[in-house]
């Protein structure tokens, strides 16, 4: 016969309650991805509605938060970094409460060689695939001149944008890549339904860019399912994300101006 001390000393059993997972899934991407989705949309709005046409307007990404104090500046950017990453902590936290790991969702080292030599791969295939797209959409006119990055020319520019590459990358796969995925599983989703949802979350948040960063990124979400699915681990996808960032951040910041191709300047 236990006593009252040894049963409240007992680990709580995992939560599977569908009601409680659902809650648990919308209060994530309130907090995170799904707030972004919204903001975005609201911008869009703000960009069909505007006078000028929509080729004509900027979406900057990572911009300066002081301009003319370089130090400030700085720590606003690093509290940024910091605090976008909350959101990640938080879905650790869950994880572990039902019984899992963030190593159930391959975001580890177990396999960092393998991880590094897929991601790269991936990079070099959507990253090219993505500016080509990029171009296109906005020869069109569907979609604002992205200018990447305005941060001041000084020397922590880009280790800033560097960890602004690693963040996005962190928190995007890991929130709609790995856990949505599979809290959806959970839910009794079907493969397909929540691939779907995945990737048109992911291009809603990105819809700020225009309709051609929208169907960009839905493409990318249902490719970046399909290997997370065939690999069983997110961890490649985090570091493919994570080069395509930087590519396109440091890119951006030596390129736009100096070449005729590239919008932007």
């Amino acid at each position: 016969m236990t006593s009252s001390a040894d049963e409240a000393a007992e680990p709580a059993a995992p939560v599977t309650d569908r009601r409680v997972l659902t809650q648990e899934v919308w209060l994530v991407l309130a907090l995170s991805l799904g707030a972004s989705a919204l903001s975005a949309i609201i911008s869009f709005a703000g960009v069909l509605t505007s006078a000028k046409p929509i080729s004509g307007q900027t979406a900057v990404i990572v911009g300066s938060r002081a301009p003319g104090r370089p130090w400030l500046d700085l720590t606003w950017q690093l509290f940024a970094v910091a605090t976008a990453l909350v959101p990640v902590a938080l879905v650790a936290h869950f994880l572990a409460r039902a019984g899992d790991s963030m190593r159930t969702i391959g975001f580890d080292l177990r396999d960092r060689l393998r991880d590094l030599a897929r991601g790269t791969a991936v990079a070099a295939a959507i990253g090219g695939a993505g500016l080509a797209f990029y171009l296109a959409a906005y020869a069109t006119g569907s979609n604002l001149t992205v200018d990447p990055a305005k941060l001041p020319d000084i020397w922590w520019r880009i280790p800033i944008l560097i960890a602004v590459a690693a963040q996005n990358a962190i928190l995007e796969e890991v929130i709609v890549l790995a856990y949505l995925n599979r809290r959806l599983d959970q839910l009794g989703w079907s493969v397909g339904r929540a691939t779907a949802a995945s990737a048109l979350l992911r291009g809603s948040y990105h819809l700020y860019q225009g309709l051609g960063g929208f169907f960009g990124n839905v493409i990318m979400g249902v490719v970046f399912c399909y290997l997370y699915r065939r690999w069983g681990r997110v961890m490649p996808l985090v570091v493919a994300h994570t080069l395509i960032d930087i590519g396109a951040l440091v890119g951006a910041t030596y390129l736009i101006g100096k070449v005729g191709w590239l919008p932007g300047g």
